[in-house]
């Protein structure tokens, strides 16, 4: 037995599945998780030594490759100060000045723990502000597991078929209403009969969550426009996209600003960190301002935020955005060179940091496009390629994420084992 097998047994006696986030568990694509025992650059080790190429990424925290020395030593120095205050630091300070100078529609922030911390606090917020209750979601967008957001969630959710998660209340999920992604019409309709009960509008603004789906120019630009209309509250969910397609995000790449905006990953360098903020006079409703109550023991964790400033400024250097968004084409104009060499029927984009993979004719613009691709194709690549030392997301509903670690040489081998597994004979 492999080392990574002895573990998986041993955790799934005392872990609900083995894992601690159900996607890890490998369920979509069968076969036995790898267990990482150290990263570094663009690569992890697994509990057996073996190496691989990673376009996981910690699902996109790192942007600057694993084990970054300058974040390295950023958190070592703040853990020398101490692990935890519960009282305000210079340094949440400087990160929250920082957020809103780069992105362009914060005026406010508060730092939180994690993803699904800033979405449902900012669900909360827009609720407060606007004295309504219904939420609009899109099928296949992911934006953690609160419960009033797990109503046709994606990512995980998608992957075990279970669009709708059990222990949400009846009660929770009739005030969620969920819409086609990019179905302009969809929403023109939906806000012409109940404009005025809409609280918010939460939207991965480029969807990561039912793998990297773009958006359609109009469809941004209704969401905006319907949303100042009838007074609800646009929420962009870039926990994903934030600081990982552009130094400003979706909504400084095709120059949409949202009023709520929720952030993590990027911004914490690998540490558990998230965010939302957006125009003063909504976040002026949170308490201590406002009657909007939202806390956290371990928000702000000097740790964590010494981790994402020292990521931030990494990522601020010129041209680093060029580079990366180059360097992802290059690994997605190689692959479908392999494939059409090889006559296999795929697809993939690429925006940013940020890549999709499909094995299907052309790039899905709707959740229903995504749920026609070909995931046994899926699951056979993500196999061969894992064999060959490549580490892409266990699932075809995930977007996969290159570093500024990646240099050519990481790309040509993972072009070169695509070449070799699309050329190879099949049963």
């Amino acid at each position: 037995m492999s080392r990574n097998e002895d573990l998986f047994c041993r955790a799934q006696r005392t872990i609900p599945g083995g894992v601690n986030s159900p996607v890890r568990a490998f369920r979509s694509v069968g076969g036995t998780p790898r267990f990482i025992a150290r990263a570094e650059g663009a690569r992890v080790w697994d509990a057996d030594g073996k190496a691989y190429i990673d376009y996981v990424g910690s699902w996109g925290p790192a942007i600057t490759g694993h084990a970054h020395p300058e974040i390295v030593k950023a958190v070592q120095e703040a853990a020398t100060r101490g692990l935890s205050f519960g009282a305000p630091s210079e340094a949440e300070v400087e990160m929250a000045e920082l957020l809103c100078a780069r992105m362009p529609s914060l005026e406010m922030v508060r730092l939180v723990s994690s993803g699904t911390e800033a979405t449902m606090s900012a669900i909360r917020l827009a609720r407060g502000f606007t004295g309504r209750d219904a939420i609009v979601k899109f099928e296949g967008c992911y934006h953690g597991h609160a419960d009033s957001l797990l109503v046709k969630a994606g990512s995980g959710a998608l992957t075990f078929g279970h669009p709708s998660s059990g222990g949400v209340p009846a009660d929770f999920a009739r005030h969620t209403v969920v819409l086609d992604y990019n179905d302009c019409q969809g929403l023109e309709d939906l806000f012409v009969a109940r404009g005025d009960q809409i609280a918010a509008v939460i939207v991965e603004p480029i969807a990561g969550n039912m793998n990297l789906i773009m958006p359609r120019p109009e469809f941004l630009a209704a969401l905006r426009r319907l949303c100042s209309r009838y007074g609800a509250v646009l929420i962009f969910d870039e926990v994903m996209t934030g600081f990982r397609v552009g130094p400003q995000g979706v909504q400084g790449l095709l120059g949409v600003e949202p009023d709520l905006t929720t952030l993590g990953k990027v911004i914490g360098g690998g540490m558990p960190v998230g965010a939302f903020g957006g125009r003063r006079d909504i976040m002026a409703q949170i308490a201590p301002l406002g009657p909007v109550y939202q806390a956290g023991t371990l928000s702000g964790s000097p740790v964590a935020v010494a981790a994402g400033l020292a990521s931030l400024r990494l990522v601020a250097a010129p041209r680093f955005y060029d580079q990366l968004a180059a360097r992802t084409r290059q690994l997605v104009e190689g692959l479908i060179g392999a494939a059409v060499e090889a006559g296999v029927t795929f697809s993939a984009q690429s925006v940013g940091g940020m890549f999709g993979l499909y094995f299907s004719e052309h790039c899905p613009g709707t959740y229903e496009e995504v749920m026609a691709t070909d995931r046994g194709a899926f699951n056979r690549f993500f196999h061969g390629l894992l064999d060959s030392g490549h580490f892409f997301a266990p699932s075809a509903f995930e977007a996969g994420f290159v570093s500024a670690a990646h240099g050519e040489a990481e790309i040509a081998q993972t072009i070169a084992a695509a070449k070799a597994y699309f050329a190879a004979p099949r049963d």
